[in-house]
């Protein structure tokens, strides 16, 4: 399917279209949901909400530096971390590079590091590639691609052995101008899957990436283009990662045109029909950056905010030229299912070296309901049992949630006791003892009646 079908299929079936649900037929404006988890980092769901109630994006909390780049092969302008977990170890890929007075002081090449917990990372000696005459060294790819090498694992259950892990990076200056593509058996030994440009529409001297998308079954591409001289977007897809579609510009409905550097756009794990993005924003005028959040539901058409979530002001050294990015990753580490991290880098150019440091989200934490008043969603489709609730309440606040017909209309006893507290998985009880699943293929509207409150996500789960 590709992806303006899978637009279409979400948000363009004519209104007076009738679906049907099991025994039941309900009018094309209600959103079948079934039990998968829905986030509120749009207006999507939400049919109205009180003036007092705002979407606000959410800034992680600043952790630890887990890595320096201190090599001689490595250095200050060390580039384009791309972070994703491997079964049991962490895997990251990342430009080795190093400037004096901004000018190259040594060739680029893609280093690795990896780490058990996402916290503690080291680079192993892979004996590869040659450097100051030792192999001695933690270069895991030295030929055409080095400047912006990234990788993941390949989730496509028919992806063969060999491609069990995939890259995507460009050409220039070693090559053609374009996007070339990897593949690797163990993630270490990699080889070229095609010897010329597989993406030859765009700019892409920035992070340009790929992914299998386990909604729409295929390889989906985003990369760095200008549009009207702005650092833009585009996107394009492939069923087999080397013949890829025209590639189209992501579109941002009510936001300035501003430049996008790199775009760490993915599935989110927990609801894989919303692609999230934290894209960096480049000033030209100061030649900072700093990341801002984005969403979407179809992958063309994104929601982004206008708010750093890691501004300048973040711990140490983010305030100089390029020195604030997000990396490509989004990891749950062990023991810690209730929080996402996420990377940045800082201290680009200013010193030998420069550092990536670790900043944690609460469990879909990215954007909030965040305030005092009501919001009404729109009509939905639900086939769970217990309905779960992602919210954090100030000390006093509290969160009431009903369930509706679809005039907006109580369903009698489908309203919960006020909740307080911090819960990022709370099941919700009723006040008639029923549970959500009686409700289960009828349209319903989800009020929720905040004091004081923030509430993330909601899921009608299976039991």
């Amino acid at each position: 399917m590709n992806l303006p079908m899978f637009h279409c299929l979400f948000r363009t079936i004519p209104s007076l279209c009738l679906i049907v649900y099991g025994s039941a037929a309900f009018a094309a404006d209600a959103i079948d949901i079934g039990s998968r988890r829905e986030l509120f980092v749009d207006r999507y769901l939400i049919d109205s909400m009180s003036n007092s109630v705002q979407l606000q994006v959410q800034q992680p909390e600043a952790q630890e530096v887990v890595l320096v780049t201190g090599e001689p092969w490595e250095g200050n302008t060390c580039a384009y971390y791309s972070i994703f977990q491997d079964e049991d170890i962490y895997r990251m890929y990342y430009r080795g590079s190093h400037a004096i007075d901004m000018k190259a002081a040594h060739p680029e090449v893609t280093c690795y590091a990896e780490s058990k917990d996402g916290i503690h990372w080291t680079k192993p000696k892979l004996g590869l590639y040659e450097w100051g005459g030792s192999k001695e060294n933690n270069i895991v790819w030295n030929g055409i691609g080095t400047h912006c090498f990234v990788a993941f694992r390949d989730a496509n259950p028919e992806c063969s052995a060999d491609a069990r892990y995939k890259a995507i990076s460009r050409g220039r200056p070693q090559g053609e101008k374009g996007l070339y593509v990897f593949k690797s058996p163990d993630a270490i030994h990699w080889s070229l899957i095609k010897d010329e440009p597989v993406i030859t529409d765009g700019y892409f001297d920035s992070q340009n990436l790929a992914f299998w998308d386990p909604v729409t079954k295929q390889y989906v591409d985003y990369h760095r283009t200008f549009i009207n001289k702005v650092r833009s977007i585009l996107m394009c897809t492939s069923d087999d990662f080397v013949t890829w579609s025209t590639p189209v510009a992501l579109t941002y409905p009510d936001t300035p045109h501003q430049h996008l550097y790199t775009n760490a756009i993915r599935p989110y794990p927990s609801a894989p029909h919303i692609r999230i993005g934290f894209p960096t924003r480049y000033m030209p005028k100061t030649q900072q950056v700093e990341p801002v959040f984005m969403s979407s539901r179809d992958g063309i058409t994104f929601q982004r905010f206008s708010d750093a979530i890691i501004p300048q002001t973040a711990p140490a050294d983010r305030d100089g030229n390029r020195s604030n990015y997000m990396t490509n990753g989004l990891l749950e580490l062990p023991g810690q299912p209730d929080e996402l991290s996420v990377y940045a880098t800082e201290a680009y150019y200013t010193g030998p070296d420069s550092r990536v440091r670790r900043f944690t989200y609460r469990k879909d934490g990215f954007v909030a309901l965040n305030g005092t008043g009501e919001v009404l969603t729109r009509p939905l489709v639900f086939d769970g049992a217990v309905l779960s609730l992602n919210y954090r309440c100030a000390s006093a606040g509290s969160v009431i949630v009903q369930l509706c017909d679809s005039d907006g209309v109580l369903i009698p006893g489908f309203e919960c006791a006020p909740l307080g507290g911090d819960n990022v998985d709370h099941r919700i009880r009723w006040t008639s003892g029923q549970t959500s699943g009686k409700l289960a293929g009828q349209e319903v509207r989800l009020r929720l009646t905040l004091n004081n409150a923030d509430v993330f996500a909601f899921q009608f789960v299976v039991q």
